[in-house]
């Protein structure tokens, strides 16, 4: 099974940036521990600040990985462009947030993104993105 993660602007500042809200650890660090738990997967890891840039990789990977969990960052709140493209891949999406956004500023409690996505984990850190990683394993294995 094929699973694209996918991490919008300033995910990559993780272990550097506000560690009060998104913790001390870098992304790389846990995607390098995702894979470790999941050898079975094949894990796939992509990160820009750049809105265009995540629409092209939808449209790469959005008709052949089996999931995706994309956090778009603020672009969640803000870009008809990324929900408009995974509205147009055919691969099953779940949006993903470290930060609970319904404990923050009211403008992100709008998700442009989540309309098109199978459903959203939110407020639980980067433990959303292994529990994501479970979903599409019991997905997959009910459907055998």
């Amino acid at each position: 099974m094929k699973i694209a993660i996918i991490n919008g602007p300033n995910l990559n500042l993780l272990g550097k940036r506000e560690p009060e809200i998104y913790g001390s650890r870098s992304f790389e660090e846990y995607f390098e521990t995702l894979v470790r738990k999941y050898p079975e997967l094949d894990l796939s890891y992509f990160q820009s600040n750049g809105e265009g840039e995540l629409v092209n990789y939808l449209h790469e990977v959005g008709f052949e990985v089996d999931g995706i969990l994309i956090n778009a960052g603020a672009y969640t709140h803000t870009s008809v462009a990324i929900g408009d493209a995974l509205a147009a891949i055919t691969s099953p999406a779940l949006e993903i947030h470290i930060s609970n956004i319904y404990k923050r500023e009211t403008f992100r409690h709008k998700s442009f993104l989540s309309s098109q996505c199978l459903g959203m984990i939110a407020g639980l850190g980067l433990l959303g993105y292994d529990l994501g990683i479970q979903y599409f394993i019991a997905k997959e294995n009910s459907n055998q």
